[in-house]
Order: structure tokens, then C-alpha cells, then sequence
């Protein structure tokens, strides 16, 4: 055992694996899809655990990818990797240098660029959903930076019932999954 870990703190146990095959890009990704793209963009989203429960969500949703700046965001780690209960792998995580450039490159491809934001004219429920879209959202507490508000072709809000002003992101990001999914299953809004 000692001789196969490469030394004596192998707890008993020895693993040979071979690493996991590079990330797609976005443009791989987006080429890809069958029928109208559905992308999760996470803006500012730094806690491991919000990434993973993020991530948890987006698979379940069916959405095609998630995209995040490589300054102001989390990367795979561990933690993600636990949180994500194998998400991490079904669901490509793609870290962009320029994320307003990014968002650009998505309205070239006709996909539709939704912005959350509590001070939103019009609520989610509101939104045809059904054909490429990019939901964005920011990070609890800040909430979207400027220029990606900026970049976003219209914001829109969740309802908010009670006397909390926001949700987790990873809440809100599977509220929006969902109702995307919800209406791509159901051919309406």
C-alpha cells in the first residue's frame, strides 16, 4: 500500500483515477444544445456552498450551462463538489474573463439576457421563458454589479410576500430555473 500512495498515510486505501476531461467552452456549449438554450449566470456568487447548491439546481432544472467571471466568483473546489451532489460534473461551469463581454457574445446568439433586481418593473412570472434565455443573478446583499445590470436586455423580480427582502441565490436562481422549466414543459406562461 505504501508503495502505490507513494508513502505511509494512505489510510488504507489507494484510488487510481484519470482526470476528468476539460470544461467545454462557451461557444462548445452553446453549439451543442438541442432547442433553445437555457443558461444560468451567477454574478458576484463567492460562498462554495451557494455555488454548489447552484449548480444542484441548474441540473435539475435542465439548464445547459453555468457561467460565472473568473474575478468576484468561486471556482470548483471540494466544497462545491460536495454541496453539488455530482453536479459539478453534469453541468459546465464556465468562468469568463469579461463577463459583460460574455453576456454580449450570448445577445449576438439571439439569447435573451434576464437581469434580477428587486427594484424590477416586472416579476418573473410575467416572462416568456420558452426560448434562449440567460438568467442572471447576483450575489446576496450586492446583487448585481452595475455594468452587468447595464448589459442585461431587461431585469425582472421574484414577489416577495413577507418581510424579507431577498432569497438565498441559489433559492432564487432554482425559483427561476424552474419556472423556465415549468413553462418550456407546459408551452406557456
Amino acid at each position: 500500500m505504501q508503495r502505490l500512495a507513494g508513502g505511509p498515510r494512505h489510510q488504507g486505501v489507494v484510488a487510481r483515477v484519470t482526470p476528468l476531461a476539460a470544461k467545454h467552452s462557451l461557444d462548445d456549449v452553446l453549439d451543442g444544445v438541442d432547442g433553445p438554450p437555457l443558461l444560468l449566470v451567477l454574478d458576484g456568487v463567492t460562498d462554495p456552498h451557494n455555488l454548489g447548491a447552484c449548480l444542484r439546481v441548474a441540473d435539475g432544472a435542465g439548464a445547459h450551462a453555468v457561467l460565472a467571471p473568473k474575478d468576484h466568483a468561486v471556482g470548483l473546489n471540494a466544497t462545491v463538489a460536495k454541496v453539488a451532489s455530482g453536479a459539478a460534473e453534469t453541468v459546465p461551469y464556465l468562468m469568463v474573463t469579461n463577463l459583460a463581454r460574455a453576456l454580449g457574445e450570448l445577445k449576438e446568439r439571439d439569447i435573451v439576457v434576464v437581469g434580477t433586481a428587486e427594484d424590477a418593473p416586472q416579476t418573473l412570472y410575467e416572462l416568456d421563458l420558452r426560448g434562449p434565455v440567460a438568467l442572471v443573478l447576483g450575489a446576496e446583499g450586492s446583487g448585481l454589479r452595475q455594468l452587468t445590470r447595464k448589459t442585461c436586455d431587461l431585469l425582472v423580480r421574484l414577489p416577495m410576500a413577507g418581510a424579507v427582502e431577498s432569497l438565498n441565490v441559489s433559492v432564487a436562481a432554482g425559483i427561476c430555473l424552474f419556472e423556465a422549466l415549468r413553462q418550456r414543459s407546459h408551452g406557456g406562461h
